[in-house]
């Protein structure tokens, strides 16, 4: 049992995905991806004999793609919000595939936003499984309890599912998740205006 020797490819980028090569270094390496991923030896590497695309070289591939940060929306916009109001956030990642090649053979992911972390940037976060939205339909907002500089993000986590040649589909095992850039935010006190009444 051995690792075959093909680097699979980024069909949109040329990103090279490494891979084993079937040598005793290669085959040692293979188990060691195994066992790093919580896969079967078998099931995870891929027979020189009959090249296999298996599930858990997909679910490897997929770890060394560059996959997109999500990009944080915040409102009230301009990096200022209130204390002790609803500040919202959202973001607009989408759902998108990819093509790669896996030991000579064409591998289609549908690769999925399943959930996203947020973090306010005062000590407190959140988790949610839609990516929040524009007002008026607030779906994640956060009260900031005191004035001062934060910096929030969103991390977000993806799965995705596979077919080789163009066969069935199938899920990737595990997800893969990428942190967000934090964007700067000023946390004011609100200050009362005196209007005159005629």
């Amino acid at each position: 049992m051995s690792c075959d020797g093909a680097s699979p490819t980024n069909g949109g980028s040329g990103t090279t995905v490494p891979v084993a090569a079937t040598t005793p270094v290669g085959e040692a390496a293979c188990a060691g991806a195994a066992a790093q991923f919580g896969y079967d030896v078998e099931d995870f590497c891929v027979s020189a004999v009959q090249p296999v695309v298996t599930t858990g070289l997909v679910a490897l591939a997929l770890s060394r793609l560059t996959l997109p940060a999500s990009t944080l929306v915040v409102q009230p916009p301009n990096g200022r919000t209130l204390v002790n109001f609803a500040t919202n956030f959202y973001t607009e990642t989408q759902p998108f595939t990819r093509t790669i090649t896996l030991l000579g053979q064409q591998v289609d992911l549908r690769i999925t936003p399943a959930s996203y972390g947020w973090r306010f940037g005062d000590g407190r976060s959140a988790s949610t499984t839609t990516p929040g939205a524009a007002y008026p339909d607030l779906q994640v907002t956060h009260d900031y309890l005191t004035a001062g500089r934060v910096a929030p993000a969103v991390d977000t986590t993806y799965t995705a599912d596979f077919r080789v040649n163009g066969g069935a589909w199938r899920p990737v095992p595990g997800a893969v998740t990428i942190p967000g850039a934090a964007v700067l935010l000023e946390v004011v006190e609100a200050t009362p205006t005196l209007v005159g009444y005629r």
